[in-house]
């Protein structure tokens, strides 16, 4: 008997390694086809401890899954129960190779390495049972799109739900019968197996052979079949997830967008060529490697999905499908990508339409719909809930960049946005001069910066397009320069100067006019000898703290929110009016999700005397966009409902006397909202929407109790 189980144990074993070797070099190959991008290793060399920290708390310690409750919790077990009963499988291989009565020296008759095997695999157990019901309940079918596994191959999950249980109950089964034989060293430890091994007692030695024998190969045949299952579908995370964790790009936040490579370099604008030159991502094979490893990591568990504000308000945009579209299409089209120049001739017409040779990567008709690709707001959602650190956004931007620079293919409004960047340094196209309007209307001066910053000013204020020309924002710059002369803070401003930081072109596309307008900017700050920065607007904040040093621009710079939080911490600033209000905050995205600040907005509101906050339900890192980012700003929302007018409806649950938000993009989204629900009756006319700065200047200047202005229709 031993004999056999060990030729035919062995024999599964090289089968299997064969099928599963085949399938993970032709996997290898295919990422390796992709794009350069030296900088992913570059940076585990220069960061390692960053590494090692990713695997403790993603990887190891499942952060984001945890987020997720009972679902996490279930994974977890799962997950962990995969690294423990290696330990079972290795018992097995030393029983297959050395006969039933073989075991580990010392190790294996240790008691409670018995108690946590068995102890693992019971709450593996409970994970699966919790799993089969979150997936009955969440099931497409059921609910349609608010499921989360809406799209995604819900017939794989079920199997590999099927072979865990499998994998579970042969390791009882083998230990159980173990136990009865006396062959389990760990006595009594092993609990769970005791209790199955109880019922084959009294049975023959004969007996016991073959079932323990049978035990153990059916055991190991099961992890052998899973082992190929997983190398063939989306579970190749159990093994990719930490290298995707590893390679992730590794800002404090989202930070900023890469600067656009070709053959991993930056792209030089003045001597690229587009025919030679990889400009965004125009079809599957201008994918870098880590665009492959995102597509093969995906565990097609519909967080981002279910996060993602167009997905929630009936657009076409699905984070999760979009990774699953692009991974199909690399896998429909490796046969082609991969072959020789001789083998590709050889291919009919026939063999060519199966690859999706000839199929656009962003059409109509293509991989990606146009719809889909325009539906994004950069707000990053998908990319904060992903457990696996999938960078979705980059990979939407990319597909932009080529629609925009190569096909011109974007939304027709959005070319006048871009058009007036380009002649006059700001989305609407008014005269720079504007830009120093709204310093008429304060009652002190404002240093305005000739050619150098003034030695005794602390900060540049950057104002922003907004800031300075758009009436509702423009009180937020007031209030913010008024609270800095209260505190003593020195500060100047570019005035006519400044342009905009080239966000909105950046996130539509277009990097060309980014690189303009950053490099003009650049040059402007640096030629004034500008240092520290303070920005009203999270999207200058964004570009100019992560994104500006790409092009030579390295500044220390806050949003103003930190800034007053710490004026206010160090008495230099002192609410002292009441305002008794109930007030909810919303989180813009470029701060909160790119830039991980949550707290201070909160900290100045928490400072007012009389102010009651009340969070929506979503909030912080799983905050609702206001639907302005990713340059929706200045593109026409025309599918399912509009995104702000989805995020006003949750802030009127809290029962709000005023909405209070820290971006100006989202101060105009918001109000434009408020005001549909103020025309509908829907909300009371008193309901504004303010930033954080003006609730802070209503309280220390003692304008608490004036009466509300209604929120302005653009």
């Amino acid at each position: 008997m031993y004999w056999l189980t060990l030729i035919i144990g062995l024999a599964g074993i090289a089968v299997t390694l064969a099928l599963a070797g085949k399938r993970v070099t032709f996997l290898y190959k295919l990422a390796m086809s992709g794009q350069p991008d030296p900088e992913r290793v570059l940076q585990v060399k220069r960061d390692p401890k960053g590494d090692v920290e990713g695997q403790l708390t993603e990887v190891l310690g499942q952060r984001k899954l945890l987020k997720w409750t009972i679902a996490g919790l279930a994974h977890f077990f799962v997950m962990w129960a995969f690294f423990l009963l290696a330990t079972v499988y290795l018992e097995a291989g030393v029983v297959l190779l050395f006969g039933l009565d073989a075991h580990i020296p010392f190790l294996q008759s240790w008691g409670p390495i018995g108690f946590v095997q068995d102890t693992i695999a019971v709450l593996c157990l409970a994970g699966l049972i919790t799993f089969t019901a979150i997936r009955i309940k969440n099931s497409p079918k059921k609910i349609g799109r608010k499921s989360r596994f809406k799209g995604s191959h819900t017939g794989g999950a079920w199997l590999i739900l099927f072979m865990i249980f499998n994998v579970v109950w042969t390791m009882f089964f083998f230990r159980g019968v173990a136990w009865a034989s006396h062959h389990l060293p760990y006595g009594d430890a092993s609990y769970m197996s005791v209790l199955v091994g109880q019922l084959f007692e009294g049975l023959s030695k004969d007996t016991y052979e073959v079932l323990e024998s049978i035990g153990l190969l059916l055991h190991i045949g099961v992890a052998l079949v899973f082992l190929v299952i997983v190398v063939n579908s989306k579970h190749l995370h159990i093994f990719l997830a930490p290298l995707n964790v590893m390679f992730k790009r590794r800002p404090d936040g989202l930070g900023g967008v890469p600067a656009m490579m070709s053959d991993g370099k930056p792209l030089d604008f003045e001597e690229a060529d587009p025919d030679e030159d990889t400009f965004g991502r125009g079809k599957i094979e201008d994918f870098t490697w880590k665009g492959y490893l995102d597509m093969a990591t995906c565990t097609e568990c519909g967080r981002c999905q279910s996060q993602c504000p167009a997905w929630n308000t009936g657009k076409p945009l699905s984070p999760k499908m979009v990774i699953l579209e692009l991974r199909d299409h690399a896998f429909a089209k490796a046969p082609y990508i991969l072959a020789s120049e001789e083998e590709r001739a050889a291919f009919t017409d026939e063999q060519k339409l199966a690859m999706q040779v000839d199929k656009e990567l962003v059409g109509e008709d293509g991989v990606i719909h146009p719809d889909v690709l325009w539906s994004c707001t950069n707000c990053g959602a998908c990319v904060e809930q992903c457990p696996v650190d999938i960078e979705h956004i980059d990979h939407i931007l990319d597909m932009r960049r080529f629609q925009v620079m190569i096909e011109s293919s974007f939304p027709s409004e959005a070319g006048v946005m871009l058009k007036n960047l380009e002649n006059k340094g700001n989305p609407w196209g008014m005269s720079e001069m504007k830009r120093l309007e709204w310093i008429e209307e304060l009652d002190f001066e404002v240093e305005v910066i000739d050619e150098k910053m003034p030695e005794d000013t602390e900060y540049l204020f950057w104002v922003g397009c907004a800031g300075a020309l758009e009436d509702r924002a423009k009180k937020t710059t007031k209030a913010v320069a008024e609270l800095l002369h209260i505190a003593g803070v020195k500060f100047a401003v570019l005035g006519p100067m400044e342009a905009c930081t080239g966000d909105p072109a950046r996130r539509l596309g277009m990097e060309f006019v980014f690189q303009m307008l950053g490099q003009q900017n650049v040059e402007t700050l640096n030629e004034a000898g500008v240092k520290k920065i303070v920005a009203t607007c999270p999207h200058c904040f964004n570009t100019l703290a992560n994104e500006y040093p790409q092009i030579g621009g390295n500044y220390e710079v806050v949003h103003h929110t930190q800034l007053l939080a710490h004026l206010v911490e160090s008495g230099k600033l002192t609410p002292v009016t009441p305002i008794e209000e109930n007030i909810t905050y919303h989180d813009p995205c470029f701060l909160g999700r790119h830039n991980k600040v949550y707290k201070q907005p909160r900290d100045i509101m928490a400072t007012v005397p009389g102010v009651k906050t009340q969070e929506m339900h979503r909030h912080k890192d799983r905050g609702f966009c206001c639907g302005a980012g990713g340059a929706r700003m200045w593109m026409e929302e025309r599918i399912g409902k509009r995104i702000n007018t989805e995020r006003v409806d949750e802030a009127l649950e809290t029962n709000p006397d005023t909405v209070s938000t820290a971006c100006p993009f989202c101060l105009v989204m918001l109000g434009d909202a408020i005001n549909e629900k103020k025309n509908s009756g829907d909300a009371p006319e008193t309901l504004e929407v303010v930033d954080v700065s003006q609730l802070l200047i209503r309280s220390i200047k003692g304008d608490a109790e004036a009466p509300k202005e209604p929120v302005a229709a653009e």
